[in-house]
């Protein structure tokens, strides 16, 4: 045998070995990291703070001059440059579509204001202080239970949605079922920063941090162990909470689940060139090309680029502006509901959703001048202090569902979820909805948590 040849073997046998060894280190798992469950997020020191822990009704009422200032706002002339010939939302909200949105504000939406805020009223709202910060939530038990399996649920929405998006959902969940076993206590908090909970004064709130409050707050209500569910931002901070508090999580569903883990990234690379080893093909309209798939993210995600940069920068234009405030919102709910929406005048908004619900997101939004410090949950996210925690290789042991709807932004394969929810029980495709599941598909998804409560046995 030639020297050459020797070397090659050589040089392809330690190749070998070490891909098996990164393969392997890429596999393990790491342990939950130790986060301080004390530490102080509001404004100052903190030295003499000293929580406190009552669980207090909120009034979630708006002072009728916010209501009087938003009129006059709105009945300013909107000075809108014409959109291009032949184009309907491919360049974002489309300039005569959003006049008459505002239109229907100004002349339909705000004159019933006391009904969408009573409408808004119809659950309970509640707050209490957590690590210096006052958590606002709503808190829905079930009446007539008897006979049924009734488990608390923390249901977390995320950006740029609100507890408005359960709505739909929570009577399903608080309702009993007579085909149904199990009924649900519902606690849906808004996330720090988002409506009327308060935002971080001190960096570094991101998402782990976050589900150290969410945990402690199930705790604090007297639900030691509890369910999960939630998408967008309540996706990953759910899993946090799995992965952090096995002890607490009974059980973890999502109908937005991912992993970023290298293993994870690696998977998403090879099933382009191999489908057939990573997912069925009756699934195949689930997982775009790579290069589809690439343009897709690039195309939609700007927002996100700008939000974990810059958030106070963008925070700043929509502050307490209407009508931008309205359009960067709404066309996050056209296009992640269905891309081929952009494509309509209307961006398709009213055929998932009546302009009233999306007003009501609006509106909670603009009435605690919350959208900046809503969107500094992105530069938490991606911060070195976070990132270090290495959340996704925290593995989830919990049992753990996944729901996956067609239009949503990308999916990921069992192959891959399976390297962080190592109890994945439950994986189902919806052939139709998007990302705001809970909102504009509630009886699916609800259907979709039942099942996976019945397989986890909860």
């Amino acid at each position: 045998m030639g020297v050459m040849v020797r070397i090659l073997i050589v040089a392809a046998s330690l190749g070998v070995a070490a891909l098996v060894q990164n393969y392997r280190l890429m596999k393990q798992h790491i342990p939950p990291p130790k986060l301080d469950t004390k530490e102080y997020w509001g404004p100052g020191n903190g030295a003499d703070y000293k929580e406190n822990v009552a669980v207090k009704p909120f009034d979630i009422s708006v002072k009728p001059e916010i209501i009087q200032d938003l009129m006059s706002q709105l009945d300013r002339p909107l000075k809108l440059h014409e959109p291009l010939e032949g184009v309907a939302f491919e360049y974002g909200f489309n300039s005569n579509y959003l006049q008459k949105v505002i239109k229907y504000w100004r002349n339909d939406y705000l004159p019933k204001w006391s009904e969408r805020e009573s409408f808004l009223k119809k659950f309970n709202h509640f707050q209490t202080e957590i690590q210096g910060l006052k958590i606002h939530f709503m808190h829905i038990k079930p009446k007539n239970a008897q006979g049924k399996k009734v488990l608390p649920l923390l249901l977390l929405h995320g950006w740029p949605g609100s507890v408005r998006e359960f709505y739909e959902i929570i009577p399903l969940l608080t309702t009993p079922n007579e085909k149904h076993d199990y009924v649900f206590e519902v606690v849906a908090p808004s996330l720090p920063g988002y409506g009327w909970s308060q935002a971080a004064s001190k960096k570094g709130l991101g998402p782990a941090h976050i589900a150290v409050i969410m945990r402690s707050l199930m705790v604090r209500l007297g639900y030691n162990k509890f369910v999960i569910q939630g998408g967008d931002w309540g996706s990953f901070i759910g899993s946090h909470v799995a992965a952090l508090y096995p002890e607490n999580t009974l059980g973890y569903h999502s109908n937005m689940c991912g992993t970023s883990g290298s293993l994870s990234m690696i998977k998403m690379v090879l099933s382009g060139f191999v489908p057939s080893l990573f997912y069925e093909k009756q699934h195949s309209k689930f997982f775009k090309p790579l290069g589809e798939l690439f343009s897709h993210l690039i195309a939609e995600t700007g927002y996100m680029h700008l939000q974990a940069t810059k958030p106070d920068t963008i925070g700043t234009v929509l502050s307490y502006n209407p009508v931008g405030l309205a359009a960067y919102i709404l066309e996050k709910f056209s296009g992640w509901t269905n891309g081929e929406f952009q494509h309509m005048a209307d961006g398709g908004l009213t055929k998932r959703f009546t302009l009233d619900s999306l007003l009501d997101n609006i509106m909670i939004y603009y009435v605690t001048n919350s959208i900046t410090s809503s969107q500094r949950i992105y530069a938490e996210h991606f911060s070195t202090s976070e990132m270090g925690l290495q959340m996704d290789s925290v593995a989830v042991k919990a049992p753990s569902g996944c729901a996956r709807f067609l239009h949503d932004l990308a999916h990921s394969t069992d192959c891959q979820l399976k390297d962080k929810f190592v109890n994945l029980i439950h994986s189902t495709y919806h052939d139709d909805g998007g990302h705001f599941a809970a909102m504009e598909q509630p009886k699916i998804l609800y259907e979709d948590f039942i099942e996976f409560a019945k397989k986890a046995n909860l």
